[in-house]
């Protein structure tokens, strides 16, 4: 007679949270092949083009083996990002960089350096979704701080922050500018969160993925922060900069040494990032200064249609984004999760509808969000406006519309 086990999936595995951003995805996908036509404004995915020098210095690069590449990346686009973040008035030599598999690889090497089982982090909320699942993977608990759509998604008071300051907290995570509400630091918060994590002994992880999308006001990276050098690690990632989302190339930032030790023991683990975006990464480098001046004012263009149309439909509110290409919007409907679904399934107009993000997944705190939506501006501002009207009318038809 035979026994077998049970197979069972881990915790950690049943504990990982599903994407709020792409659980939608089969809804638009049945939609599609009904024939209707779906404008995605549910995922950060730009449409701007992948710089051609980039993608040239690719396709022509010379080699007979593709080799493993130092686990910290190549040390020739380690030199040149140090350059480009000199430029940018971040003081920082080659070896205080890694590059690691998209600047996800960079949060979790991050978490998994500085936090032990059970630690704490307090993330600003809403947040970026997968911090949640980065948090599950290395075993942190997220203890959510909320900012409010009234007041454009401010960071909260310094006495908000240290109510939920506990023995165990190791940690305050930001995204600068924000994913997904679009709000810019100001230099006076940013000053409030070296004091607070000098105070209290802590470290402040700072995703700088969208710092090249400025549009009311000027960035001011953690990397900046006088005094708090050793408190500090940045991530960032090619990603958006350059349009090179598939390319999985990011950067941990940092000048304490004992990190860059840690972290260099989980980058050997997975031996090292990929080696045709690294060549993509070092090329994009030596782009012109001007490179972001079009596509700075073409996404400024799209902000502002954006929230002009958003901000004419009765019922709806959405602050005017400081920074990155989202913007959060509250709408007149009884739950965004049902009304996206809705969207997708049941919904068009001129066979055309619209795919958004429910804002209740980028939040840590269990019922916010339910009346908002996480909109990504990265059509073209005629889709945008097509996407727009599609909206405006679903609005009108929505069987949970409130006033």
């Amino acid at each position: 007679m035979y026994f077998y086990a049970m197979l069972t999936i881990s915790q950690r595995g049943q504990q990982m949270p599903a994407s709020p951003i792409r659980k939608l995805v089969p809804f638009a996908e049945t939609a599609k092949k009904k024939g209707i036509k779906v404008y995605h404004l549910n995922i950060g995915q730009p449409d701007i083009e992948t710089p051609k020098m980039a993608l040239d210095a690719v396709r022509h690069f010379d080699f007979k083996v593709l080799e493993y590449s130092h686990s910290a990346g190549n040390e020739s686009y380690r030199r040149k990002l140090a350059t480009y973040y000199t430029n940018l008035g971040i003081d920082v030599d080659y070896q205080q960089i890694i590059v690691t598999t998209g600047g996800s690889e960079a949060i979790l090497f991050g978490f998994m350096s500085c936090l032990d089982q059970g630690d704490e982090v307090i993330i600003p909320e809403p947040f970026y979704a997968n911090y949640n699942g980065f948090a599950t993977a290395a075993g942190v608990v997220v203890r959510p701080l909320t900012s409010y759509i009234e007041s454009g998604f401010a960071l909260p008071p310094v006495s908000e922050f240290e109510k939920l300051i506990t023995p165990r907290t190791r940690a305050i995570v930001i995204c600068n500018p924000n994913n997904p509400t679009g709000y810019l630091y100001s230099r006076e918060e940013m000053d409030t969160l070296r004091d607070l994590v000098i105070k209290h002994d802590l470290y402040l992880f700072s995703d700088e993925a969208y710092r090249d999308f400025c549009y009311s006001g000027e960035h001011i990276s953690a990397m900046h922060l006088k005094g708090a050098e050793q408190n500090v690690l940045m991530m960032d990632t090619i990603s958006k900069r350059y349009s090179a989302c598939g390319g999985r190339i990011g950067a941990l930032v940092t000048r304490n040494q004992a990190v860059l030790d840690t972290v260099m023991k989980f980058a050997q683990a997975r031996l090292s990032p990929p080696s045709f975006a690294q060549i993509l990464g070092e090329a994009a480098t030596e782009l012109p200064p001007d490179y972001f001046d079009a596509t700075r004012a073409e996404y400024l263009h799209r902000r502002d249609t954006l929230v002009t149309r958003l901000n004419k439909m009765p019922g709806v509110f959405c602050p005017n984004p400081g920074g990155a290409f989202y913007a959060i919007a509250s709408l007149p409907v009884d739950d965004t999760d049902v009304f996206c679904q809705w969207l997708l399934e049941s919904f068009s107009y001129k066979n055309q509808t619209v795919m958004l993000a429910p804002a209740g997944g980028f939040y840590g705190t269990p019922g916010l969000g339910k009346k908002e939506v996480r909109l990504a501006y990265v059509l073209n501002s005629g889709d945008l406006n097509k996407a727009m009207d599609c909206l405006e009318q679903a609005l009108q038809q929505y069987p949970g519309k409130t006033k």
